[in-house]
């Protein structure tokens, strides 16, 4: 019997409208988009004690990685032998010396984007256990079996025995990124140090290999493998054997409708499920048996009604759903939609913590950079309908949860299916305007990201300038209660008065009366009113100046953290337009006349629809993000203002009558802030800058400084200094 569908699971789809999600339990894990990641996937599957490079905050931090090959001494492969000479990077963790006929051992064939974990005997008896691609070497088996016949890929590891690209189009080695943007101010909310990825690469992938390839797109175009999906049955009966059950629901997961992906005119996405909001809210520290504390977050999904914008009921309330989620299961998440939508410029997931992950300041901007990350994803109008995704958004269960998101896992990459199974309008695409299209869509997202780039520079001083004015603000009002007083202020800039004069003024008397009247006549009405009303504006400058700090270290950052959103997007889009060039390469040579191929040109507009209804994407969420940026930075700033006015109008008034005759009536009472000119608040603390974007380029510290925050952590001291 299948259990019944979780409730809050059953809510999440009927707010969406979509098809359940069916599990399995056969892990395989992709860590990640480059080497390093591939080998710390294939040490973590042979029990090897490592955590290079993770995404998770599952492992522990202290970990000895000095022997990280001990655990596959014992690990028998299958026989293979290498095509091609391959002399990989060590820090890579590639084989360093392969030569063509080279016997090897393929001690785990899959271990993400196109590289397998091999055993390398060399001529000289040396041995050598590192990351080879898949395609530099076959099994000798095969071989033995079918000396002649050259095998398919199988449905299962698809792309797992293809031979090298032709160089002219995707040469190995071709970069995947642009280059590297402009540094911006160094930023650190509780991270020890900037990762190898960003201090060098500005973000960049270690993948060696073309999008064109390894998002099947190359695949698709020049052999057409991928299989359509067939609309599943409308009654589909379960094995009560617990086994069969799992196969059934694996060999259903992933056939959907949420696996058709539909191109309008223009090109544009069809969207097949309703926007919706999300908020990831209420972070909380915990602590399990098994694994060390992490940090869970609250995700709420918002469901609005089609006439919300119409509803003046003020108890209104949209549909919400909430689960809780740990930044492993964004990993899992993250990992799985990237390899089912291979086409679709995902955005990048925020950086594993490596250290200060529990620093109050960090889990507020990872919980802010989480709740972008799942914006761009619900934004997005074929990401939104993806399977993996109302599993995430509506599994409220964990033992539900651990016992069927490895079906996620398990699941190959899409590859060329995933354009199989694109639909879009026959002559949707021109050539010439594809190829138009691209170049000025490149040329602008440079510009755009330079432009935001220096925006965010620029907005860092901003922040800064405005803990300036609170200083300057909060001066003004000691100045002006020393001066009523005669108090001097500790700390104060050059007056013009020498040390002799401010003891001897101190200690005269006749500055003020017994009333605590600025004035030298006892009971001076006048003065009286006039002093209470000076020591009134005095207080209303110092809430003014907690004013401006409170907006640089919250509003403001706010903002300032928004701004990672729109950055960068030349780097987030550079595969979809190296694929959507390499298509149009292919695209040219079916249709030379006299050589024409039609289903291959047929193959390259799918591909080429693809990538237009990516571009055409952008340029919706570009319009929207930014009318919404600029709206929140006048929202922000006018509510702000708006409250210093009215704190001004306030103090303004004590001048007027009747307000200033009553001042005369009493006795001046010490202000609350004369205790504070001999120690003033002027050097208020750092203000938090924004956690850095993944994309981001971070100057490399010397190592000694490194090591003394290092120590400094350990020992407890603050090392460590905000900028």
């Amino acid at each position: 019997m299948s259990k019944p569908p979780l409730s809050s699971l059953t809510a999440f789809l009927n707010a969406l409208s979509l098809l359940s999600s069916s599990t399995t339990k056969n892990p395989d894990f992709d860590a990640g988009l480059n080497t390093s990641s591939a080998w710390t996937e294939a040490a973590r599957n042979s029990r090897i004690s490592t955590n290079i490079n993770s995404l998770s905050d599952e492992e522990s931090e202290d970990g000895d990685h000095s022997d990280d090959n001990a655990g596959l001494d014992g690990v028998i492969g299958r026989s293979a032998r290498a095509l091609y000479a391959f002399e990989g990077k060590p820090e890579f963790r590639e084989l360093t010396s392969v030569q063509a006929g080279d016997e090897l051992e393929v001690l785990k064939e899959e271990v993400g984007d196109g590289w397998s974990l091999v055993r390398c005997f060399a001529v000289d008896d040396r041995r050598e256990i590192g990351l080879l691609p898949r395609s530099y070497y076959t099994f000798t088996a095969d071989f033995a079996q079918a000396p002649d016949l050259e095998l398919p890929p199988s449905p299962n590891r698809l792309r797992s025995q293809r031979e090298a690209s032709q160089s002219s189009i995707t040469p190995r080695g071709s970069p995947s990124r642009t280059p590297e943007p402009r540094p911006i101010v160094p930023q650190n909310t509780g991270e020890w140090f900037p990762s190898f990825r960003r201090s060098l690469l500005g973000g960049k992938s270690f993948n060696r290999f073309s999008s064109f390839v390894t998002s099947g797109a190359e695949e698709w175009v020049l052999q057409g493998s991928g299989e359509e999906i067939s609309p599943a049955p409308s009654h589909v009966r379960d094995s009560t054997t617990s086994s069969m059950g799992q196969d059934s629901e694996s060999s259903r997961i992933g056939q959907g409708e949420a696996d058709r992906h539909f191109v309008e005119a223009g090109p544009t996405w069809k969207s097949k499920s309703p926007p919706f909001r999300i908020l990831v809210h209420s972070p909380s520290k915990r602590t399990s048996m098994l694994s060390s504390t992490y940090t869970v977050y609250a995700v709420t999904s918002l469901f609005d009604s089609d006439d919300v914008s119409g509803n003046d009921d003020p108890l209104y309330s949209p549909v919400r759903i909430t689960v809780h989620r740990r930044f492993s299961h964004f990993v899992v998440l993250h990992t799985a939609l990237s390899r089912r939508l291979p086409g679709i410029a995902l955005p990048p997931l925020p950086e594993k913590q490596y250290a200060g992950r529990f620093n109050d300041d960090f889990i507020e901007a990872r919980r802010g950079d989480l709740e972008r990350y799942l914006g761009r994803v619900v934004r997005h109008p074929v990401a939104r309908y993806a399977e993996v995704l109302t599993f995430f958004l509506g599994c409220e269960s964990d033992n539900e949860w651990k016992s069927q998101y490895q079906i996620y896992l398990s699941l190959p990459p899409a590859g060329p299916s995933f354009y199989a199974n694109v639909y879009h309008p026959a002559f949707n695409i021109d050539a010439d305007d594809a190829n138009e299209t691209i170049d000025k869509f490149v040329t602008h997202t440079k510009a755009v990201g330079r432009g935001v780039q220096g925006l965010r520079n620029v907005y860092g001083a901003i922040r800064q300038a405005s803990i300036e004015m609170s200083k300057a603000q909060r001066l003004l009002s000691y100045s002006l209660l020393s001066l009523i007083t005669s108090k001097p202020l500790a700390s104060a800039p050059t007056t013009g008065i020498s040390e002799e004069d401010e003891e001897e003024s101190s200690k005269a008397k006749g500055h003020i009366n017994e009333d605590g009247a600025w004035c030298w006549r006892e009971g001076c009405e006048e003065c009286l009113k006039m002093t209470k009303g000076m020591q009134k504006t005095s207080e209303v400058l110092q809430t003014i100046a907690d004013l401006y700090d409170n907006h640089a270290r919250h509003s403001q950052l706010v903002t300032h953290e928004s701004l990672k959103s729109v950055a960068h997007p030349s780097t987030l889009y550079a595969d979809v337009v190296e694929t959507h060039r390499s298509t149009l390469s292919r695209y040219k040579e079916a249709t030379i006349r006299g050589s024409e191929d039609e289903d291959m040109a047929a193959r390259c507009e799918t591909v080429l629809n693809t990538t237009m209804a990516e571009i055409d994407t952008y340029h919706t969420q570009k319009c929207e993000d930014f009318t919404n940026l600029t709206m929140d930075i006048l929202d922000d700033e006018i509510a702000f203002y708006e409250q210093i006015m009215s704190r001004l109008k306030n103090a303004r008034r004590t001048f007027d009558q009747p307000q200033y005759d009553k001042l005369g009536t009493s006795p001046r009472q010490p202000s609350i802030y004369e205790r504070e000119l001999e120690h003033p608040r002027l050097e208020p603390p750092p203000i938090t800058q924004p956690c850095p974007h993944v994309f981001d380029s971070a100057p490399m510290r010397p190592v000694s400084v490194a090591i003394q925050e290092g120590v400094g952590m350990l020992l407890g001291s603050p090392t460590r200094q905000s900028y």
